[in-house]
């Protein structure tokens, strides 16, 4: 039976742990929490942190799989690097794994291959900080250089302002210190790619919905992206080349572009597939591409079926209310009813607290459909949310 390491158990681990069992395959999980929602789905535990690289590739030599993978996640790719070179399987290389989860060796790689990007500087510690504000102009985004999910990302319009939000961005780096970017200005949209011996294969574009400013959380994706042809040319050819700058040779990427005044301009990528249940549910709706299982082959060896299959509108809008706490969900059996709803979910319940969205972790749940079209897909979402009643206290 062939083997497959799915590297960390948590809730966005498990339509990977459920598509490989699908297939066949005896799978392994590796986190280091014993309580994992991913672990009874999956064959074998091992409490290992995902981000422990020597660990990872120990317990990854033991288990002997036929390939190592991870959904949605950056911070494990360091350790899937490390874990296929030493187990002799595909997979991004190390230095590929560090570009593609450090923002100042990812932006640097990006200038290297002429790929457009924002201005920047990049600060390892406090001093360079100080020595890089004579040349910042304002408004500015200010980032942890190695965290993900929009955590200590925020808006600075003043040089006060920036100054007064370091210890903040600061604080949600894991160690690599802050980088300060261009602000810019545009639809935001991200790109779903399988990158297959060198070549990218752009599956889907996705229009991204955010709260905006100062920390600009996702809150919505539809497909397919409802850019013009012109535009929607120019940012796939631009994540594609992001995809090679960082080196993805064989792999899932998710590229997040801005389509500013001068064109687009990579905002970041991952050398995984995106979050959100972009990749895992969106994809698959609008294009019948199946992303998880062609993931696992490539991590496998295997050549994937990249063909799409239909072009239909596929959309997750995600649930706002008020800060408080939840104490009742009324209306989701008749929301899940609706046709073309495919799947509601709540990441909080009665009697947790609602708080300002200040990352993705601070959602309350979602709702995804699937339509005609894109804008078929959102109505059906917004449709959907207005039918469930969260009422908070």
């Amino acid at each position: 039976m062939r083997k497959l390491l799915v590297i960390g158990a948590s809730i966005l681990q498990v339509p990977a742990i459920k598509k490989a069992k699908e297939l066949g395959y005896y799978v392994g999980v590796i986190d280091y929490n014993p309580h994992a929602v991913g672990i009874p789905l999956a064959d074998e535990f091992f409490e290992v942190s995902t981000i422990d690289i020597d660990g990872v590739a120990e317990t990854a030599k033991r288990f002997a799989p036929d390939g190592i993978m991870t959904l949605a996640t950056d911070m494990p790719m360091r350790s899937i690097a490390k874990a296929a070179q030493v187990c002799g399987l595909p997979g991004i290389s190390m230095d590929c794994a560090i570009k593609a989860t450090d923002k100042g060796e990812m932006i640097k790689a990006f200038e290297a291959a002429g790929v457009a990007h924002p201005w920047y500087h990049i600060a390892a510690t406090k001093e360079q900080f100080t020595q890089a504000l004579d040349a910042i102009t304002y408004p500015c985004i200010l980032k942890p250089l190695d965290n993900s999910g929009s955590r200590g990302v925020v808006l600075c319009h003043t040089r006060e302002e920036l100054t007064a939000q370091y210890d903040y961005t600061r604080n949600e780096s894991r160690g690599a210190g802050v980088i300060v970017e261009e602000y810019m200005v545009g639809p935001e949209v991200s790109v779903e790619i399988i990158v297959l011996n060198g070549v990218p294969h752009i599956l889907q574009v996705t229009d991204k919905l955010t709260t905006g400013a100062p920390h600009f959380v996702e809150m919505g994706h539809s497909q397919p992206s409802r850019l013009s042809a012109e535009d929607l040319v120019k940012i796939r050819d631009l994540a594609g080349r992001a995809a090679l700058a960082v080196g993805i040779q064989n792999g899932p990427a998710h590229a997040e572009i801005m389509l500013t005044k001068d064109g687009p301009k990579m905002v970041e990528i991952g050398a995984r597939m995106g979050g959100d249940c972009i990749t895992t549910h969106l994809v698959p709706l609008s294009t019948g591409v199946d992303m998880i299982r062609a993931t696992i082959e490539i991590a496998c060896g295997q050549t994937p079926d990249l063909e799409p299959k239909w072009n239909k509108g596929a959309a997750i809008r995600y649930c706002n209310v008020p800060c408080g706490t939840i104490t009742a969900i009324e209306g989701t059996e008749e929301a899940k009813a609706m046709d073309g709803v495919q799947e509601i979910q709540f990441t909080k319940t009665v009697g947790d607290t609602v708080g300002e969205i200040g990352s993705s972790t601070d959602r309350v749940g979602f709702v995804i459909a699937q339509g005609q079209t894109a804008a078929d897909a959102v109505r059906v979402c917004e449709t959907a949310l207005q039918t469930v009643n969260i009422t908070i206290a």
